[in-house]
């Protein structure tokens, strides 16, 4: 299993009182994160795509930062988690020479992850007239397939759809080396995880919330992706999950950490935003907040798999559970935790868990990759994309 972490710039109101630097310090703090993780081993970084949504998500250019990872750090993957291509947020063609300029900035180390937008609030403010936000879907599928064509093909052949169009142009920059960078998108039902393997694509799991989704979710893809009809040049066949850690020397203090980070108002933003999800019954409605958890709770989620807490010992018994339950990633949700707190994470996991249980020195998406083609040209199953 490999391992990741993921940044949106998380901007909570209550750091705000008293300090008018938080935003500042909320993102600088995600790039430090990257650095640190990147020495540390893990071998994925990937940073949301989010606008309008304000404490949740201030992390909007992610491009900008992806940039800025390329030249600062030197192992570690870049991914966009995600870049949104739907064609009234992101022109795709302009998404398509980001995702190869990011390509060849960071030497083949990035990954191109897209997905649809967080939920009515992001979405109208693009699409003012949509009246289902299941459209949305349709609008993505109207461009998906059309990207490795933009990289491969010498000149493109263009594109006349319901929701855009593009005449024959050269998309330049060409990705860097082999093929394209691989492929994912940010599934949440159960339908999304069997869709994206028939595609080929790897899956964001951001919205996996236990052990017992990982494993069925999963098994349906892994399922789905024995017969997948890949849209770009390789089968990206990876599940991604995404918890959240915090690890200390002494148990104790991992415990304390996680009371005072207040997950409780993250998961109170998310369904503050994410109203395409389906609201948990009891779970309030905002302005008001799910109540803050206390030592006891956090030692529940522990037991649940639904958090990542404790010495490193216990840290690596609850992440073999997701090895176990057959998650190709785990990915570290960060920015609730203190700048302190999250290194420390960061640094214990790198010593004590990733080295026993991430033992390919390469990353999985490489071989992936580097298997697909020989550099100069390249073909995908069902579209017959070429390239010179």
């Amino acid at each position: 299993m490999e391992f990741g972490i993921f940044l949106q710039g998380y901007n909570p109101g209550y750091r705000r009182q008293g300090n008018p630097d938080a935003e500042h310090e909320a993102l600088m703090n995600d790039m430090a994160y990257a650095i640190a993780a990147d020495k540390a081993g893990f071998k994925y970084v990937w940073l949301s795509e989010h606008h309008f949504l304000d404490e949740y998500s201030h992390l909007s250019a992610n491009d900008v930062m992806c940039g800025y990872l390329a030249h600062a750090t030197e192992r570690i993957h870049i991914g966009s988690g995600i870049f949104n291509p739907l064609p009234q947020v992101n022109h795709p063609a302009k998404v398509a020479e980001r995702v190869a300029m990011l390509d060849h900035l960071s030497q083949g180390r990035f990954e191109f992850g897209t997905g649809r937008g967080a939920g009515s609030h992001e979405i109208l403010g693009f699409l003012p007239g949509i009246e289902d936000m299941n459209q949305t879907k349709e609008i993505w599928e109207d461009v998906i397939r059309e990207f490795p064509k933009m990289w491969l093909q010498d000149e493109y052949e263009g594109y006349n759809g319901k929701f855009w169009s593009l005449p024959p142009r050269r998309i330049l920059p060409k990705p860097y080396g082999q093929a394209h960078p691989a492929m994912w998108y940010a599934a949440g039902s159960p339908p999304s995880y069997e869709m994206a393997a028939r595609l080929g694509l790897g899956v964001l799991g951001f919205s996996i919330g236990d052990l017992e989704s990982a494993e069925k979710l999963t098994a349906k893809y892994k399922q789905a992706i024995a017969s997948a009809e890949p849209i770009g040049a390789f089968v990206n066949d990876n599940v991604l999950c995404v918890s959240t850690g915090f690890v200390a020397n002494e148990r104790r203090d991992a415990v304390e950490r996680a009371v005072a980070s207040r997950p409780s108002y993250l998961i109170s933003n998310v369904y503050r935003y994410h109203d395409t999800f389906p609201h948990p019954e009891g779970l309030p409605h905002w302005p008001e907040l799910v109540p803050d958890i206390n030592a006891d709770m956090v030692e529940f989620a522990a037991g649940e798999g639904a958090m990542i807490v404790g010495d490193p010992d216990a840290a690596l018994a609850a992440v073999k559970r997701y090895e176990a339950a057959g998650v190709d990633q785990l990915v570290l949700g960060l920015g609730p935790d203190t700048r302190e707190g999250t290194l420390e994470t960061i640094r214990l996991f790198g010593e004590h868990i990733i080295p026993k249980l991430d033992t390919e020195a390469e990353h999985r998406t490489t071989v992936f990759r580097r298997a697909a083609t020989n550099g100069t040209t390249g073909t995908t199953g069902s579209t017959g994309v070429t390239g010179n």
